[in-house]
This record gives structure tokens, C-alpha cells and sequence, in this order.
């Protein structure tokens, strides 16, 4: 392509990204509404309100089993363990990402072969947030 079609096509997707966008945000306004009347009918019904009340007591019940439990000192090192593997898991996933990134712009390819023999697609995934008004004083 040329950088005609190329500014064009820019123009199109920017288009299309600024309807979707209010697409969804006109969506999400629907959806609140709807999910604020469901909500109001639950709030309203006695017997909703009853089993509710029992379901938050079997909660708060169940939590202070569990924050008991925890304290045992066998529990408690399990507990420990399994945070620390699920941090350096974390760790390893970002890294792993940075470096699929690198890779994939470097070699051009999109796939790589794992130890396993195993041929893996690389996938990014892409979301549009609203900026942070943190960022706006530049």
C-alpha cells in the first residue's frame, strides 16, 4: 500500500474505533439502568431480603472459620508458599511478555516453538481505558 490508502484506511479505523467506543459507552448507560431496576426489585422483596440476610451471616461465619484456620502454623506456611509461587508466577508471566513482544517485533514471527516441541502462537491483546488525569499535565 501506498501512503494514500495507508492514511486513508487510518481514517476508517480511527472511525471505527470513535463508534465503537460510543457504541459501548451508550451500551453500558442502557445496561446500568436495566441493572439498577433488576436490583431495585431484590431490594424490594421481602423473602430476597430474608435469605439475603442469612447467605451474609453464613459468609461472615464461614470467613472467620477460615481466618482461624489460617493461623494454624502448618496452613499458615501452605498459605505463604502458595502466595509466593503465585508472585514469582506473575513475575514470570510479565517477563515471558516483554520478551514475546521483543521477539515477535525483532524476527517478524509470530509463533515460536516451546521445549516441549509444542508450536505456539503469539497474541496480543489490545483495550482502549480513558487516560488518567495524572497523565494530563504533560
Amino acid at each position: 500500500m501506498d501512503d494514500g490508502n495507508d492514511a486513508v484506511l487510518l481514517v476508517r479505523i480511527e472511525e471505527m474505533i470513535k463508534t465503537h467506543t460510543s457504541q459501548i459507552d451508550s451500551l453500558q448507560e442502557e445496561i446500568t439502568k436495566y441493572r439498577d431496576m433488576v436490583n431495585d426489585i431484590f431490594t424490594n422483596d421481602e423473602s430476597y431480603q430474608e435469605h439475603d440476610k442469612a447467605a451474609k451471616e453464613a459468609v461472615r461465619i464461614r470467613a472467620n472459620t477460615k481466618k482461624e484456620i489460617l493461623k494454624r502454623p502448618d496452613t499458615a506456611d501452605l498459605a505463604n508458599k502458595l502466595k509466593s509461587l503465585k508472585s514469582e508466577q506473575k513475575e514470570l508471566k510479565e517477563g515471558l511478555s516483554d520478551y514475546l513482544r521483543e521477539y515477535q517485533r525483532l524476527s517478524g514471527l509470530n509463533e515460536i516453538e516451546g521445549e516441549d516441541g509444542q508450536l505456539r502462537q503469539i497474541v496480543f491483546v489490545a483495550k482502549l481505558v480513558k487516560r488518567s488525569s495524572k497523565f494530563e499535565s504533560r
